[in-house]
């Protein structure tokens, strides 16, 4: 049985019931499930005046990680078909975006699928919820708990003269 996280965000529509729904498909599908608080935050990688609403969920699955992948696009494109990224490949607005952060201390590279997620050191808005439900989880490239890793970030920003954090 694998311990998976994930991390489901909305800034399009009614942000917390794209969540709602979200969060409810992901546990008629997995099960029983630990859930963050909500963090908002400006959007990560372009820009919008759509500030993001996002949470942490943690659940436990014996399915295969491209089969846990496949459940949650799935469930993203039942709740919103629009496509996450432009036609030139950036990021765009979106009512619902669900993206695996880890899988126990797995490590997993391949064209569809990179876990722990290739950017969670750089994005508060995971390592907050991440933090939030499961403070004992390591990420296994970096040694780093969500806190530590929170911290560095942090830390990152101060020292390039940001006052308030683009989370």
């Amino acid at each position: 049985m694998a311990f998976v996280i994930v991390n489901i965000g909305s800034n399009l529509g009614n942000r917390r019931l794209n969540l709602s729904r979200a969060v409810r498909k992901l546990g008629e599908r997995f099960g029983a499930f630990e859930l963050s608080h909500a963090v908002e935050s400006d959007p990560w990688g372009f820009d919008s005046t759509h500030s993001f609403l996002n949470i942490g969920m943690a659940f436990q699955s014996e399915e295969a990680p491209l089969s846990i992948l496949r459940s949650i696009k799935e469930i993203e494109q039942e709740i919103s078909p629009a496509p996450h990224r432009n036609p030139d490949g950036s990021y765009a607005d979106r009512e619902i975006d669900i993206d695996i952060v880890a899988i126990d201390r797995d490590i997993i590279d391949t064209s569809e699928l990179t876990i722990p997620h290739p950017r969670l050191p750089q994005r508060s808005f995971f390592l907050k919820p991440l933090q939030e439900i499961a403070p004992g989880w390591v990420h296994p490239l970096n040694g780093k708990n969500a806190s530590e890793m929170l911290g560095e970030l942090h830390e990152k920003e101060e020292k390039a003269g940001k006052t308030d954090s683009n989370e």
